[in-house]
């Protein structure tokens, strides 16, 4: 690795990226989920795992580098070259704050977010989740609080195991299609799907390189049918799949940029990649669309009452504004305000989940830590952003161009 306090030329970015994804390495040895994905030169991982880093030698590094692009200076040219420059930095911040937390130093679930991911996560009292449970109260059946009805009546509409794997393939498969028809996929891409146990994520992408991910789907606790087409456009068509296959064939191999060779998980990426990953389900499936396939293919293959499919899903768009929850329960759990009962009591309470889906966010939460905000204020910022450009619901030609454009580029929350 070059000495990151020797200046490099001004024409030098490349090799700041090259130091970057090395460091990224480094940290990866001391943070087994830190390195999220890495199919960039395997020599360099060999020796980071033959030649570790301490983390104070990695920090001083980091600090170098961002020295190294202060002198370099924003491009004046085109604009992908600035998002760049950006990203570089924004990382490098990340990653610094990072060591930070290994290194032992505690920050508050807001600093936290703002080191890590670039965002500054916002508050909701109970009076917000509280106005959300009170709508529902009147939509959810049968009689007793909300939270036993609520239960109750998703029950209906669990998958059974030996289902699982065919209402899986149909939601892959039609998100694969719809995706296909507005972005052009790199030759070869594919993922496989395997089913796991005990986890504290209820499904994954680990993405590979050459356009393949792995995708694992957790079948610790029972699935819904909203989660088929949920995890199949989260994880595959047009969200993680696509957006890490982009970014290798647009940046890291059309461009050279090797910094798009590897993933650093508590990095501001994440916002960006959970966030269109969780939006994309809403490009993919405009308006009434879902519903429909859901009633006519899903359902049925999932041995499901289909006329019930406008009402489950009345229900389950409203149940989506209490996903601020999750960052309320993690706020207070990891600033202290909270105890591990108080936080799963919470999530039960005002996210309406089970006592053993709640252990489960908390573990998550244990795991993870501020990196809930990525799935919910992502997709809020994501959705913010392409709706400002033109990317409406009223217009999903321009949604996906928009959508396109953000998932092939190294933009990052504070360029949102």
């Amino acid at each position: 690795m070059k000495n990151p306090s020797e200046q490099l030329p001004v024409d030098h970015i490349d090799e700041i990226a090259e130091s970057y994804v090395k460091l990224v390495l480094s940290v990866g040895e001391h943070d087994s989920d830190y390195v999220d994905a890495y199919f960039g030169p395997p020599q360099w991982r060999e020796h980071v795992k033959a030649n570790p880093v301490p983390l104070d030698t990695i920090r001083v590094h980091a600090h170098g580098l961002l020295g190294n692009l202060n002198v370099i200076g924003v491009p004046s040219r085109e604009e992908i070259e600035k998002l760049r420059h950006h990203y570089l930095a924004q990382q490098l911040r990340s990653l610094s704050a990072r060591v930070e937390m290994l290194k032992g130093k505690s920050f508050s679930f807001d600093e936290e977010a703002l080191a890590l991911y670039d965002a500054h996560p916002p508050h909701h009292p109970e009076t917000f989740f509280q106005d959300v449970l009170g709508k529902l109260d009147g939509l959810v059946p049968g009689s007793g609080t909300l939270a036993h009805r609520y239960d109750r009546y998703r029950s209906s509409f669990v998958v059974p195991v030996g289902k699982l794997d065919a209402v899986f393939q149909a939601a892959i498969q039609e998100c694969r299609e719809r995706t296909g028809r507005n972005i052009l996929l790199p030759p070869g891409e594919r993922f496989t799907l395997d089913y796991v146990t005990n986890k504290p994520w209820s499904g994954y992408n680990w993405y590979k390189g050459n356009s393949i991910s792995l995708i694992q789907i957790n079948t610790d606790l029972p699935i819904y049918i909203d989660r088929a087409i949920d995890l199949a456009a989260h994880e595959g068509y047009p969200g993680h799949h696509v957006y890490n296959s982009l970014l290798e064939a647009h940046l890291a191999r059309k461009r050279g940029w090797i910094e798009f060779t590897i993933y650093a998980l508590f990095s501001p990426q994440s916002l960006i990649a959970e966030g269109t990953a969780n939006f994309g389900i809403e490009v993919a499936f405009p308006g009434n669309e879902r519903v429909e396939f859901e009633r006519s293919v899903l359902f049925p293959l999932a041995g499901l009452d289909g006329s019930a499919a406008e009402q489950y899903y009345a229900i389950h768009n409203l149940t989506g504004a209490l996903n601020y929850a999750h960052n309320e329960a993690a706020r207070g759990y990891l600033d202290g305000t909270m105890t591990r009962d108080q936080a799963e009591q919470w999530l039960v309470t005002y996210a309406l989940m089970s006592p053993e889906r709640a252990k489960q966010r908390v573990r998550f939460i244990d795991a993870y830590r501020s990196y809930v905000i990525n799935y919910n204020l992502g997709q809020d910022l994501v959705r913010k952003h392409i709706e400002m450009r033109g990317g409406t619901a009223d217009n999903p030609a321009k949604r996906w161009e928009e959508f396109k454009v953000l998932i092939s580029s190294p933009r990052l929350p504070s360029g949102l």
